[in-house]
């Protein structure tokens, strides 16, 4: 997706999960990206929680990566730091978010792999 009048390249997001036994609805959240012709990217999230994230982070096109690192977590006294991970291998796609809390240092939090059928 283009956004318009700037001629910049934005990808608009959205994710919803569900329990895999009973259906019903997890997590869901979305925003947008915003990859940069240098190999940077920013992205802004805002989950069903009230949970809103501001990241930076990297991709590259060979290797089929993206890695973001929190800039700022708003609404969520207890939530430090969120790190997120995209990977395309083989037509599958695979994430990993690890969050850190007052409690709890950084570990994994949600992870899931995706593939083309």
């Amino acid at each position: 997706m283009m956004e318009e009048g700037t001629g910049e390249p934005v990808i608009a997001y959205s994710q919803k999960t569900r329990n895999l036994k009973s259906t019903q609805p997890l997590h869901s959240e979305s925003g947008y990206w915003r990859p940069k012709p240098d190999g940077t990217i920013e992205v802004v999230i805002a989950q069903s929680t009230g949970l809103v994230e501001v990241q930076k982070g990297t991709y590259d096109m060979k290797e089929g990566v993206v890695k973001l690192k929190r800039e700022l977590v708003g609404n969520a006294s207890k939530v430090k730091e969120i790190s997120r991970v995209f990977k395309v291998e083989n037509c599958e796609l695979s994430y990993v978010v690890e969050m850190a809390t007052s409690l709890i240092g950084l570990q994994p939090h949600l992870k899931a792999s995706l593939k083309k059928v």
